[in-house]
């Protein structure tokens, strides 16, 4: 088995782990699953740099097909769906998938520009993206009868589904109402002034009193 093809299998297998992270790392976010366990920015940094090293893992990917002379890509095949000689509809799936990626991994850098709910929109292409790739991946992959790639498809396969199920569930329930704030006690009334006069007068009168006392003795 010659180094080219090890790389091309192992850059694969790489995009698709990275792109499979990924969507369950973007849809940790947007559960909240995760609360407050992490500072956002941390976890926001992680989900892009797992974008990043997908995009660069499919790029290593499809330079190592072009210059493996067993089945010869040419660019048309690589960069137009339906171009290739070989499994022409899995190797479709797999250029969507890149040009997907490449437009969701580019939206973290024109974000200020586009808009938070424009940047929202795109980010909906990474459920197409993963299905993409995960298709590319069972009919064109070599490795799809391993059975720890198996396993790995199915892993990740279960928590994008589950993990999407959440959302869905959490935008389709009515927001909680929150509770009304608890009326303050109201404040004693003063006494009237009346009484306190009276109160007044009486402790002046007592005052006085004393003081007699004391001079008579």
């Amino acid at each position: 088995m010659s180094i080219e093809w090890l790389v091309i299998r192992g850059s694969g297998l790489a995009a698709f782990g990275l792109l499979a992270l990924a969507s369950v790392w973007g849809l940790f976010l947007s559960t909240g699953i995760l609360g407050r366990a992490v500072k956002a920015k941390s976890l926001n940094w992680f989900h892009e740099s797992l974008s990043i090293g997908a995009l660069l893992a499919t790029i290593i990917h499809m330079v190592a097909l072009a210059n493996h002379d067993y089945v010869e890509f040419g660019l048309k095949d690589l960069l137009v769906p339906g171009s290739s000689t070989f499994e022409p509809v899995a190797v479709a799936w797999g250029i969507m998938a890149f040009y997907a990626l490449f437009i969701i991994t580019a939206s973290f850098y024109v974000k200020k520009w586009i808009g938070q709910s424009t940047w929202r929109v795109l980010h909906f292409l990474a459920f197409g993206t993963f299905l993409a790739a995960l298709l590319h991946g069972i009919v064109a992959g070599t490795d799809s009868g391993n059975p720890y790639v198996v396993v790995g498809y199915a892993v990740t396969v279960v928590l994008v589904v589950f993990l999407t199920v959440v959302r869905w569930l959490q935008a389709a329930a009515p927001p909680e109402r929150k509770r009304a704030p608890r009326p303050k006690p109201a404040a004693r009334p003063s006494p009237e002034p009346a009484k306190d006069a009276a109160a007044a007068a009486s402790a002046e009168t007592s005052a006085g009193a004393r003081g007699e006392d004391q001079a008579v003795a």
